[in-house]
C-alpha cells in the first residue's frame, strides 16, 4: 500500500511537471515585431559649419532614430542658413521631416515654408527635398512664391538651399500685388 501511494504521488508529480513543459514554441518570423523608434531626442539643436564658420543651424522639438538608422522629425523642424559673414540669409520650416541614413537628403512635408530674408521672398509647398550635400532644394509638387510685388504659382521647383536662385518647372499663374 505504501508503494502504491508513492507511485501515485510520483505519477501525479510527473504528470503535473510534464503538463507545465508543454509550452508551444512560437515561430519568431510570425511574431509581431516592434517597428518604432529605437531612440528619441527632445529639443534637438544641430549646428553645421564649414571652415569653422556656422553655415546651418537646425532645431527640432523631437528627433527619432529607427533601427535602419533613418532619422524622423515627427513634430517638424526649423533650419536657418547663414552667409560666411554669419548673417542669416534664409530659413526653412516643415511640419514633418525625415533623413535617410547615409545621405544628406532630407524630406519635408506638411506646411513647408522657405524664406529668403535678404530678398523678402517666401516659398510655400506641401513637400520639399533638401539635399544638404549639394546645397539644393527641390519639389515636383505645387509651389507658391510670394515676392514683395508678385505671387507666382507653379508645379515643381529647383533652387539653391538659400532660395536665392530658383527655377519653377511649370508656371501656372502670375499675380501682381497692388500697393
Amino acid at each position: 500500500m505504501k508503494i502504491r501511494g508513492w507511485l501515485y504521488l510520483f505519477s501525479l508529480t510527473i504528470t503535473i511537471a510534464g503538463a507545465g513543459c508543454q509550452k508551444e514554441l512560437k515561430d519568431p518570423d510570425k511574431e509581431v515585431k516592434y517597428t518604432g523608434p529605437v531612440m528619441e531626442n527632445k529639443d534637438v539643436f544641430t549646428l553645421y559649419s564649414d571652415s569653422a564658420k556656422l553655415m546651418i543651424r537646425m532645431k527640432a522639438p523631437v528627433q527619432q532614430e529607427f533601427e535602419k538608422g533613418d532619422g524622423v522629425f515627427p513634430k517638424g523642424f526649423y533650419v536657418e542658413f547663414f552667409q560666411q559673414s554669419g548673417k542669416i540669409t534664409s530659413t526653412m520650416r516643415a511640419d514633418y521631416g525625415k533623413q535617410t541614413k547615409g545621405s544628406e537628403l532630407y524630406f519635408a512635408k506638411g506646411d513647408v515654408q522657405v524664406h529668403n530674408i535678404l530678398k523678402g521672398e517666401k516659398l510655400e509647398t506641401e513637400e520639399l527635398y533638401w539635399d544638404r550635400r549639394r546645397r539644393k532644394i527641390y519639389t515636383d509638387k505645387f509651389v507658391k512664391i510670394t515676392t514683395p510685388n508678385r505671387v507666382v504659382t507653379g508645379q515643381g521647383l529647383q533652387s539653391d538651399q538659400n532660395f536665392d536662385n530658383y527655377t519653377i518647372k511649370k508656371i501656372t499663374g502670375v499675380f501682381d500685388i497692388e500697393e
